[in-house]
């Protein structure tokens, strides 16, 4: 991320984050880095949906994913809180907004 998020990043970050089980995947992976089952079970989702929420929190770049092998030798995608920090002011939001591509412009405005 740089400095200064641009518009765009900072609508992708905040649409990411405006949803209930990706801020408790968000804290639970702050806690600790895991794979996909065992962090299904302690959120009680499916995971199915859980995979669809780190997607969506991949694509953000809020999290980061990395395979390893077990000790069985099965391949386990292991996922962790890739550290960030916004700071969301009327000032942050003023600087960011000029940036905003012009589709998204629009979408804010229907």
């Amino acid at each position: 991320m740089s400095a200064e998020p641009t518009g765009d990043e900072l609508l992708a970050v905040l649409g990411t984050l405006a949803n209930p089980h990706r801020l408790r995947v968000i804290a639970a992976l702050t806690r600790e880095r895991t794979y996909v089952s065992r962090l299904a079970r302690d959120l009680g989702i499916s995971r199915a949906l859980l995979q669809l929420h780190l997607r969506k929190l991949e694509a953000a770049g809020l999290v980061t994913a990395q395979l390893e092998l077990s000790p069985d030798g099965k391949a386990m995608k292991f996922y962790e809180v890739t550290p960030f920090a916004y700071r969301l002011t009327p000032q942050a939001i003023a600087a960011a907004a000029p940036t905003l591509s012009s589709d998204d412009a629009e979408k804010g405005t229907r």
